[in-house]
């Protein structure tokens, strides 16, 4: 009997022990988690790189996760009721709908959890500032480059990610915008939404593609965007349409180099997923941030693919 409550006592301890190490850990640590838009991108693994690094060099304590795909906007919301069930100490968010998470940023504001916006602006003056690339600019860049390749004429095509997050918003109305003050004459056909899924976006850009024979560019606002009309492209065996994309990968590496692609605008995801933590862990000093903090873009073609500036951005 003894030998039974010695058993049961070292049991007892043993467990407030560990329960106590864990309110420790909970109290102590500065928990930041990173909620983006989705997974299935190297983009995104790319960002938490980032975010990994400044997290080890800042010594806080972050999670970094998205939905399977830029189209669940539902699961991404439980997400993010996930983790400010975690009581976080700051937070970062990616929306996939601006407008969607209005309420748990709110009770976060409530709260006092600093809110950093990270990719895509959040239709909300909550979040303290937004790690982004300057997607307007970008895009205006894509357009451009799109206008000068096709000799400033014709008829070109978008495949746009979504028409509810600011990404694609941006990335569509810079594109539009630019190519209609630029190149005048160029006619922009009807804009497609492919969801970022490579394999939508390449049976609708088939569709477009054969339904217009005389077609001479086509643009893809991101990863899986420009991949699906790479795809649609290859499988057609068409050519002389000029490619132009958003982000980066081996697949659109590949593209470039062997020239169904003629670039892309890359951003820098690894100083993005850098930047948001940072500007949380700054937020909780009381610093004062500004309302937007650009991660930067470089346009990449065969010309600079393996130059180490590009190199440097540039994913797999």
């Amino acid at each position: 009997m003894k030998k039974l409550f010695l058993v049961m006592l070292c049991l007892m301890v043993a467990a407030s022990g560990f329960v106590f190490a864990g309110a420790q850990k909970d109290s102590g640590a500065t928990y930041i988690p990173l909620v983006s838009k989705g997974f299935q991108h190297q983009f995104w693994q790319a960002v938490k790189q980032g975010a990994d690094k400044a997290a080890q060099e800042f010594g806080v304590e972050i999670t970094f996760e998205g939905p399977e795909t830029e189209q669940m906007t539902d699961k991404q919301i439980d997400m993010l009721a996930a983790a400010m069930a975690k009581n976080p100490k700051a937070l970062g968010f990616a929306a996939l709908d601006s407008r969607a998470a209005t309420s748990y940023l709110q009770d976060a504001q409530r709260r006092g959890i600093p809110v950093i916006a990270f990719d895509s602006g959040v239709d909300s003056d909550i979040p303290l500032t937004t790690v982004s690339t300057d997607n307007v600019a970008a895009a205006a860049e894509a357009a451009r480059r799109m206008g000068e390749a096709i000799g400033g004429s014709g008829k070109v095509a978008l495949m746009v990610h979504d028409q509810t997050s600011g990404t694609g918003i941006q990335r569509r109305d810079g594109f539009i915008n630019e190519m209609k003050a630029k190149y005048p004459n160029v006619q922009i056909l009807e804009v497609q939404y492919g969801g970022g899924d490579h394999l939508k976006s390449a049976d609708l850009a088939k569709a477009v593609i054969n339904a217009n024979p005389d077609l001479k560019g086509y643009y893809g606002s991101n990863e899986g965007s420009i991949i699906g009309v790479v795809t649609a492209v290859k499988e057609l065996n068409k050519s002389g349409i000029v490619l132009v994309g958003f982000d980066s990968s081996k697949v659109l590496k590949d593209a470039i180099r062997d020239g169904t692609l003629a670039g892309a605008v890359s951003q820098n995801p690894v100083l993005m997923g850098y930047e948001t933590v940072r500007a949380a862990v700054r937020a909780l000093k009381g610093e004062t941030l500004p309302k937007h903090i650009d991660s930067g873009f470089l346009w990449v073609d065969k010309s600079n693919l393996d130059t180490p500036e590009v190199s440097a951005v540039m994913y797999d």
